[in-house]
């Protein structure tokens, strides 16, 4: 096991961002991440196997899109005089029959324990692929070491939407490899900044109504004719106090991220994009971020005369705390 540091390295950052850029199809910020990355000590090499183990979390299109992007940007590099280390190549590669040896050996030490289950019953093939050619193959680079490659995969899973499963899995092996609570949050903050939940801006810090939150939020105004539409974002754990609002009912259009939605006296509601939310008037209410994830909604209301909103007391931290995310 790795040992544990307050903060990710440099490195660890760097593979971070390429790996966010590699799971999203973004080609532009991947080359500019790739340059930073470059600049700043990483080698050819470090990244190229970053983006093929990929394959196996982002699919082959991702991969060979982010690789053909490496090379372009290797080779602009080299063209201009640019410095670019290359770096060592693995030490060692696993061929045939004793890929599925060696894989089904570091699945087990990486994991802690033996992988099994009904999923790869049903379906053995898999378990072979993952076991042969995802652990034993591409496992066997020694360019990065198993926290470097499960920062990499945990930084991948957290920019692809509807992977819950998997990434809890991923962060428990993360964790089982020293890294630690906090640097899983520290890649979770990475990849989901306030500036890229969702399609729309984030806009300016919420500072006038920031006491009437617990955490961080932002607020971007879009229309103030007839409806007033804001685009609010969450940080991880924050969420408005419970309110009201007399006059008008509200509507909330779900645009990034993971959230809640509770009416006083019935269950909490997650939220994830694509959800739409009716609040009728009078009705108690809170909505926010869950604790592991940004959120972003759209709020929209009439404009008219008499619409206000009463803030009452916050949502309590062990109220919070109880909630558990299973989106329907």
């Amino acid at each position: 096991m790795a040992e544990n540091t307050k903060e990710l390295s440099n490195k660890e950052m760097q593979l971070v961002t390429i790996s966010k850029y590699t799971a999203t199809g973004d080609q532009a910020k991947l080359k500019d991440a790739v340059n930073e990355a470059l600049d700043k000590g990483l080698t050819v090499n470090e990244v190229k196997d970053a983006m093929v183990q990929l394959y196996a979390y982002t699919g082959f299109p991702r991969s060979l899109n982010a690789l053909n992007v490496l090379m372009n940007t290797v080779n602009e590099r080299n063209a201009n005089g640019v410095a670019t280390e290359e770096g060592k190549a693995a030490a060692k590669t696993i061929l045939g029959a004793d890929a599925m040896a060696e894989g089904t050996k570091t699945q087990t030490e990486l994991v802690g324990g033996e992988v099994k289950g009904a999923l790869f019953d049903f379906a053995p093939a898999s378990d072979q692929y993952l076991k042969s050619h995802l652990f034993g193959d591409i496992f066997a680079s020694d360019v990065l070491n198993w926290r470097e490659r499960e920062i990499v995969t945990v930084a991948a899973l957290e920019a692809l939407s509807d992977v819950d499963s998997q990434l809890n899995a991923h962060r428990g092996i993360a964790k089982h490899n020293g890294v630690t609570d906090a640097q899983l949050k520290a890649i979770s903050k990475a990849v989901h900044d306030e500036n890229n939940v969702s399609p729309f801006p984030a806009g300016a810090f919420n500072e006038g109504y920031a006491q009437y939150f617990s955490g961080k939020s932002w607020l971007a105004p879009l229309n103030s004719e007839e409806v007033g539409i804001h685009n609010v974002t969450f940080e991880p754990t924050s969420r408005n106090d419970w309110h009201v609002h007399h006059g008008a009912s509200q509507i909330l259009v779900v645009v990034g991220g993971k959230g809640w939605y509770q009416e006083a006296g019935k269950p909490a509601q997650a939220l994830a994009a694509g959800d739409v939310v009716y609040i009728a008037p009078e009705i108690k209410h809170w909505h926010g971020a869950t604790a592991d994830s940004y959120f972003s909604h759209l709020a929209m209301t009439v404009q008219k005369e008499g619409v206000s909103v009463t803030w009452m007391e916050p949502v309590s931290d062990a109220e919070y705390k109880d909630l558990k995310w299973e989106h329907k």
